[in-house]
């Protein structure tokens, strides 16, 4: 027998729309519950609405999926999730393929992105380098391929893509702001510390924060911004010199990867008190440099979700003819300390 709604519902005790925004990732839920009812619907041998065969066309499908970045720390959890959709979605005929990228490349994604249309794609989820060249070629993918595109983690301006799966940056780069003007009184100067200056999550981060720090508290100032490639070598070497060669740091945002080089900065400086720090995303080791007391904040944007949720998109809009509700399908930005991770 089919296991529903309401019985997934019964066992969570939680209500039947509840439920379904767990499973469709629409609408706010709190990341606990939401992890609660998949492992219940997981247990309980639940499949999702896309897997009626009557409401997948008789024709394969074929997905392709490019991401950056690929064995980051982040990326553990986003391709938990892209591992996840394509198990469940490879038992009802649609075909997952993934090309994994190392690091911030468009010619690698051009190169992916022809290898993926020349494999018959049906449709493409991306996170891609903000370019013209990557711009470009997807709008050839969608204007004469006819294949439907969605941007997750990273969006991309000037394309016809259908929708993005990701955080706010911009919004997330603000609240940022917010929380370091809590820390610090409202006063100071705050090194910026990003990884790919080519990177457009890391763009719009910064640009929040920079933007929030000029109207709302003229009194922090910003002592620079540095690009680290997501290294740990160099954030521990740009904290270093940031600190011996500007007075009066006393805020540190990184928005990027690397965040393992804070500490090893700090030992190396041997300061009696070290600057308040904003770091981004939940990992194994960025939870550690809470606990620690590295960092302050951690700000936090449901990367599974990212992974997780294109794949069915497409799906949906390729099996049932079912376009996403809006152009923008923001995951929450959760703010962690060491005290509710």
């Amino acid at each position: 027998m089919r296991v529903t709604i309401q019985q997934i519902a019964d066992r969570a005790g939680v209500s039947r729309g509840t439920v379904d925004r767990a499973l469709n990732n629409r609408g706010r839920i709190a990341p606990e519950v939401a992890e609660k009812i998949r492992n219940i619907a997981k247990e309980l041998g639940y499949t999702p609405a896309i897997r009626k065969r009557s409401e997948i066309k008789k024709k394969k499908i074929k997905i392709g999926i490019i991401n950056q970045l690929a064995k980051s720390s982040f990326m553990l959890e986003v391709n938990k999730g892209i591992q996840q959709a394509k198990e469940e979605l490879t038992e009802w005929g649609i075909e997952i393929i993934v090309k994994e990228v190392l690091s911030v490349d468009e010619k690698i994604q051009l190169k992916y992105i022809e290898e993926l249309a020349e494999l018959g794609i049906d449709g493409l989820a991306i996170m891609p380098v903000n370019c013209e060249s990557i711009r470009s070629k997807l709008n050839w993918l969608i204007e004469q391929k006819k294949i439907p595109v969605v941007t997750f983690n990273s969006d991309i301006v000037g394309t016809k893509r259908c929708c993005f799966v990701g955080m706010d940056n911009q919004k997330s780069g603000q609240t940022a702001a917010g929380l370091m003007n809590m820390l610090t009184g409202g006063i100071g100067k705050i090194l910026i510390i990003t990884g790919f200056f080519s990177n457009s999550v890391n763009n719009s981060r910064v640009d929040g924060f920079i933007e929030e720090i000029k109207n709302n508290y003229p009194q922090l100032s910003i002592a620079g911004v540095n690009a680290s490639f997501d290294e740990a070598e160099e954030v521990e070497r740009i904290i270093e010199n940031a600190i011996k060669d500007v007075s009066g740091i006393n805020g540190i945002l990184v928005v990027s990867g690397g965040q393992s080089g804070i500490a090893k900065a700090f030992e190396k400086l041997n300061i009696e008190k070290r600057p308040y720090v904003i770091i981004y995303d939940k990992t194994p080791k960025n939870e550690k440099i809470l606990k620690d007391n590295v960092a302050d904040f951690l700000i936090d944007q449901n990367s599974y979700i990212q992974g997780y949720r294109p794949p069915y998109i497409l799906a949906n809009i390729l099996g049932k003819g079912q376009m996403p509700q809006s152009e923008f399908l923001f995951t929450d930005i959760n703010i962690k300390t060491k005290y509710n991770l």
